[in-house]
Parts: structure tokens; sequence; C-alpha cells
């Protein structure tokens, strides 16, 4: 099997925002703090974690609709952004986002804060195509939308409606096919699934899947469910308090996860079969998450860790390959059962 391409690289990504304080009592929401992976051409990479672990931030700040504070991201083969703080680093760069806003799109959490309430579906639609002069003339236009819509199971008749007129899933629908409609090569999909009725995440989780194979995209699927990432997903990421704990292949992280908040994190998957339920383990994490303002020193997840030790406390696990294509940082690997 040829290796395959790299599309996006991350590495050591930070995204630090002030939180008050001047000078040296300056503080900072460590909310990305040395994150690094790659997404392969035409895979999806699912990233997973509770709330506030700063999923949403990474994506954005790959696609830098924030500035990130340090690392470098790739985007194939050309450097989007260096912080010039590596040692491969040629000093700080930055290049002009607008010419890679066509190849690398978001689809937003929300779909009752993402869309103009006073804008027709057409337009929201529509803008991006004009933004970057993707039509020869009105109708070439409109003809591009239309497309865009029945893409997503909308029909024409939709496109002059306002998005008050329609529920939350045709909502996300609009907010998927605004993302398409320059034809992007990469989209990061922020939480698309969380905020819709369980049944209407199935439609729109395999309507993801179809456009995947119709349209050659590749994903950065951020979910906090579990079941709902694997199951689109190639790879996952699991992130805690702003740190990559582990990556692994989609099946091998389900039955071989090698981190003791991973293994946390799939006992809590529901169980169809009431037997199966009842003799399943659930692991109880004791304790909160600590805040980002002031994360725990050496391992982040050690306050609420079973196998926690001296170690843990004044050691910052490194993040390394375990087995081939199975990344985890923890100091007590060989003890995790």
């Amino acid at each position: 099997m040829s290796e395959q391409k790299k599309l996006v690289e991350v590495e050591h990504l930070k995204q630090y925002f002030p939180a008050g304080g001047m000078g040296r009592k300056k503080r900072w929401v460590q909310a990305v703090d040395d994150v690094s992976f790659f997404i392969n051409k035409g895979e999806t990479l699912g990233l997973v974690g509770e709330s506030g672990c700063g999923k949403t931030t990474t994506g954005r700040s790959l696609l830098r609709l924030y500035e990130p504070t340090g690392g470098r991201i790739t985007y194939d083969g050309e450097v989007l952004f260096d912080s010039g703080d590596l040692p491969t680093s040629n000093g700080r760069k930055a290049v002009d986002m607008l010419p890679y806003r066509r190849k690398m799109q978001i689809v937003f959490q929300d779909p009752y804060a993402s869309l103009d309430p006073r804008m027709t579906i057409g337009d929201i639609v529509g803008e991006a195509i004009d933004i970057h002069h993707l039509a020869k003339n009105d109708a070439d236009r409109h003809e591009q939308i239309i497309e865009m819509l029945r893409r997503v199971g909308l029909n024409s008749e939709h496109a002059n409606r306002y998005p008050h007129e329609f529920s939350g899933g045709q909502r996300q629908r609009v907010g998927i096919a605004r993302a398409l409609a320059v034809h992007p090569e990469f989209i990061v999909c922020d939480e698309p699934v969380s905020a819709l009725d369980v049944s209407i995440q199935a439609q729109v989780v395999n309507m993801f899947e179809d456009l995947q194979q119709e349209m050659g995209l590749t994903y950065l699927f951020i979910a906090h469910d579990l079941s709902v990432v694997k199951h689109i997903s190639n790879r996952i990421g699991v992130m805690y308090l702003g740190k990559l704990v582990e990556l692994a292949d989609s099946l091998e992280l389900t039955f071989h996860s090698v981190h003791p908040y991973t293994r946390s994190l799939i006992s809590a998957i529901p169980v169809a079969d009431p037997i199966t339920a009842r003799q399943s383990k659930r692991i109880v994490l004791e304790g909160d998450v600590p805040s980002p303002l002031n994360p725990p020193s050496g391992c982040r997840f050690r306050t609420r860790c079973p196998y926690a030790d001296k170690r843990c406390a004044e050691e910052v696990p490194e993040f390394k390959e375990v087995s081939s294509g199975h990344w985890a940082a923890c100091h007590h690997l060989d003890r995790v059962k």
C-alpha cells in the first residue's frame, strides 16, 4: 500500500487567550497547549473530549480564525503559520489566508447562531460564491446555489426562505451547503450534530460520509460524543485540558485504548444490549476538570487519574508512538488495565 499524502499537519500548536492581569501577573487561558497531529488526504480525523478541552479552539486555530500563539500549521505542503519558536523554523511566518479559504472551510456547531437571520438561504449559500468570484453570471450563480442545496437534501424552493422558517436539522444542512459552495478540499466539522435530535444526527452524519465519497473531502470531525465519532472517523484523537492524550485508528482506539482517560470515555458509550450493558464496567472519574487558567503541573490528567504518582506531578508525559500509528501520553501505560 502506497503511503498516504498528508493534507494538513499541525506541529506543537499553542493557543493561549489573555485572562486579565498586567506584566508578570498577566494570566492566560491555556486552551490548546503543544498539540501535534496530521490528517491524510481523503480521511476523517475525529477529535473528542469533554466540554472545554480545546477541541473547537484547535479547529479554529488550524483555520487561523484564531491566530495561534505558537507552533506550525502546514496545508498541502505550504506553511500557513509558523511561530518561529520550533527548532526547524526559519522565523515567524503567517501567509494571507484568502486563497486558502476556498480550500479550507468550517461547519459551525450552532445552526441557530451561525446563519444571518436577515439573509435568504440562497444569499447565505451564494455569499461565498460572490466573495471568491466563482459564478460567471447571475444564472450560473443561481444554478450553483440550487445544486448545493440539492446535495444536502434541500430543494430550489428553500432558496427564497429565511433561517427562522427551518428546523435545526435543515439549518445545519444550509450551513453544510454554505461550506460546500466553494468546492473545498478540507472541512472542519465543529460539533455539527450536537445541537440536533438523535434521529436527525444519523441523517446528517450519513450525509457527511456520502459527500466525502462524492467530492473527495477531508474532515476534521470535532465532537464530544465518541459513539458518533467512531462511526465516521478513520482515526480518533482524544483531548484533555488542552492536550492530546491519545491518537489511534478508530477500531484500535475503541478496543485497545491505552490511556486511562480514553478508557473512561469508552466505558461511558451506551450499549444497546441490556445484558452486555450490565456486564460492562463503567469507569467513573473522580473530581472535576481543573481550570485551563491554572492547569496542574506535569500530567494534566493526574488530579483525576487512579495511577498518578509523584513522577506525574513533576514531568509532562511525552506524546509518543506506543505501537504502529498509535500515540499516547502517559507515564504508566504498562500499569493501565
